[in-house]
């Protein structure tokens, strides 16, 4: 019989609408610390590992002397719009649908796991979830491959059996890449389908929902 496939599944800004409460969350923390950035510079960081978030921002001087900081603080501010967050259309029946396919499935998230936990809750998918990854499982975050890996490692799966990654962001198609894997995008995001499409993405969906719909033609079949 043939393998089943891994289907390895972003969560924040793919399965849950929350990609910007985090700008938000970003750019209230950073102002507060002193350090002002345009949200639209904040809002395409997202998706990115909030490690090198601070980085892309300004710099080995800005992450050295506020980096820590302001990841904390960051977190803090997630907390307090966290209520504001809710699924992407057609998340959880997407979520049900490659299941009903027979293929494993692994939501894969580089967040805080408080904020992973709360993601996977308002879906209800505790139960679906084959395993869960959060920022702790591994020590480079997207665009690097770590997170891919480790959600195979997770099945106790070679890094050669078959996967897919469904994201939202430039960052998880790169990282896909990285990690040997097709990647599908939803546009929840905000990045162009030029862009996706230039990262990597196989195909791309407006919601959780359409690609669902879609499975018959896609690596999920």
């Amino acid at each position: 019989m043939t393998e089943p496939t891994i289907a390895v599944l972003d969560l924040d800004g793919t399965l849950v609408d929350s990609n910007y409460q985090h700008a938000l969350a970003w750019y209230r923390a950073l102002r507060a610390m002193g350090e002002t950035f345009p949200i639209w510079r904040l809002h395409r960081l997202i998706g990115m590992g909030g490690d090198q978030v601070i980085k892309s921002l300004g710099g080995d001087e800005l992450e050295e002397r506020i980096g820590e900081e302001a990841r904390k603080r960051q977190g803090e501010e997630v907390d307090a719009l966290i209520g504001e967050v809710s699924p992407l259309p057609g998340a959880r029946d997407l979520l049900l649908a490659i299941k009903e396919r027979g293929h494993r499935l692994v939501l894969a998230s580089s967040g805080q796991p408080r904020h992973v936990d709360i993601a996977v809750d308002l879906l209800d998918a505790r139960e679906i979830a084959d395993a869960i990854t959060s920022s702790e499982d591994a020590e480079a975050t997207k665009p690097a491959p770590d997170l891919l890996q480790v959600a195979r490692q997770k099945l106790g799966a070679s890094a050669d059996t078959h996967s897919v990654m469904i994201g939202d962001s430039v960052w998880d198609i790169e990282a896909a890449k990285n990690a040997g894997m097709p990647a599908i995008a939803v546009r929840s995001g905000g990045f162009g389908d030029d862009e996706l499409r230039d990262a990597g993405a196989i195909s791309i969906y407006d919601t959780p929902g359409d690609l669902r719909a879609a499975l018959d033609d896609s690596p999920l079949a």
